[in-house]
């Protein structure tokens, strides 16, 4: 009796933390938002942060990978250095070095469903970031001269980080495997026959195309206000004309055929170690108010991986000792369709199918006892405050309003989602578990370790962005 009490009061603890941090959100405590809609369909949303005097200004476009036709996969990465290389006014490297010359920094990034370009600065310099964002969203140069030379980088970008990374080519693998159709099963920076045979004019298509004010969203988070932001927002972007561009929610659904059965690969790739990693197809948020599915999944995993004293690392590293890492990961938010990830490295005198078995053991354990009303707690209460602190940082206040609106969600449905992960129940949780982690919907990966090679160590290349 003594034992649950203590549990009991723990839980209650727990909650009463996790529903104090949801009130600072709620209360505006992280400052206030404003949202205008330019005649050029370009949306801009400012947010006010006054504790120093800072700026961040990112620019992302609606589009990623999950755009491109085969034949022509890692152009919208490609695009994204090529967005470096000049325009009519501003010469090739200029736009990086007038930003270090105020004291900046600024970079870009491509990912499956958007491209952004970020500036930090001083708050007075909020001009010259918008002056140079909104010049090469129309007016960038591209050359064959300029695209022989970084389509080299990238691909040299492709070796480092993905084909002499052997868990990152196990990953590229398995979701080439685990989707059929969906453009998903490409990866972000391309298959390396297109990128050989890519072309300048792939380039320039790509950016007439997607590169418009009417497929973009303009975020300037800092020490602000949000009715001077407007003016220069009008004053650099308003006269750029918009382009036709299908907004999200008219663009040809793309929906991944159901998987009818577990698919298995093995990866060959010189490595130290074996490696397992395993997906399962699963929902994302498609109606924030809604929908429960995603928020129960956030907090599976949650269970399974959230910290210290999470099941895989206590159950399978600590004390079994099946595997020297563990983990789960799943992310509620994307244009595309969505999947839950079991992972690990067996222990030594392991075998990944020992540690197969001990995943799916965690797994069917969950399904048949549930989760406990303290481990829930304890997970709910680390992911508002995971998020809360999160809030501190100007730069990730941007990214949350730039990532929501580029796939079709709003910034202010952050709210309703804390809210709706406090709402989750351990029967939920227990029911995704049950629903979605089955053999059906799953692909399982396999690195199968070679010898290693002893290759010449040698510096990244110049121009390697992100």
């Amino acid at each position: 009796m003594r034992l649950y009490r203590r549990v009991t009061d723990l839980s209650y603890g727990l909650k009463a933390v996790a529903a104090l941090l949801i009130s600072l959100i709620s209360s505006g405590a992280f400052a206030t938002s404003s949202e205008y809609m330019l005649g050029n369909g370009l949306k801009l949303v400012v947010k006010e942060d006054h504790r120093s005097p800072v700026v961040i200004s990112q620019i992302w476009y609606k589009t990623g990978s999950i755009d491109e036709l085969n034949g022509v996969t890692g152009v919208a990465h490609v695009l994204e250095h090529m967005m470096f290389k000049g325009t009519k006014k501003i010469p090739g490297g200029e736009f990086s070095r007038r930003i270090a010359a105020a004291g900046g920094r600024e970079n870009a990034f491509t990912s499956r469903d958007y491209t952004a370009y970020f500036q930090q600065l001083q708050k007075a310099r909020l001009s010259l970031a918008m002056e140079l964002e909104s010049d090469r969203m129309r007016n960038l140069v591209l050359t064959k001269e300029e695209f022989a030379k970084e389509i080299k980088v990238v691909m040299e970008e492709r070796r480092l980080r993905t084909d002499d990374q052997p868990r990152a080519l196990v990953h590229e693998k398995m979701i080439a495997t685990a989707y059929q159709s969906h453009p998903y099963r490409r990866p972000v920076i391309g298959w390396m026959n297109d990128l050989e045979n890519m072309n300048v004019g792939d380039a320039k298509e790509w950016y007439d195309h997607w590169y418009a004010p009417n497929n973009a969203v303009l975020v300037v988070v800092g020490d602000v206000n949000p009715k001077e932001v407007l003016v220069l927002a009008e004053k650099f972007y308003g006269l750029i004309k918009s382009r036709p561009v299908l907004p999200l929610d008219k663009r040809k659904p793309q929906t991944e055929p159901l998987q009818v059965g577990i698919k298995r690969i093995t990866v060959k790739a010189p490595a130290r170690l074996p490696y397992l990693a395993m997906g399962y197809h699963a929902p994302v948020l498609r109606n924030p108010s809604t929908d429960w599915e995603p928020y129960a999944l956030e907090m599976l995993a949650g269970v399974m991986d959230g910290n210290e004293s999470a099941r895989l690392n206590k159950e399978l590293v600590r004390e079994r000792r099946i595997a020297s890492s563990a983990g789960a990961g799943y992310d509620s938010t994307a244009r595309g369709p969505g999947m839950f990830y079991l992972d690990g490295t067996p222990s030594e005198g392991r075998t990944v199918a020992d540690l197969e078995a001990a995943l799916r053991g965690e797994v069917e354990k969950l399904v048949q006892d549930g989760v406990t009303e303290e481990e829930l707690a304890r997970v709910k209460a680390q992911v508002v405050a995971s998020h809360v602190f999160q809030l501190d940082s100007m730069f990730y206040q941007a990214m949350q309003i730039g990532q929501l609106e580029s796939i079709g969600l709003s910034y202010r449905d952050v709210e309703t989602m804390l809210k709706k992960l406090q709402a989750v129940t351990a029967e939920q949780v227990r029911d995704v578990a049950k629903k979605y982690l089955k053999d059906d919907s799953l692909t399982v990966a396999v690195l199968d370790p070679q010898p290693l090679e002893q290759k010449p160590s040698f510096a990244a290349p110049p121009g390697l962005r992100h």
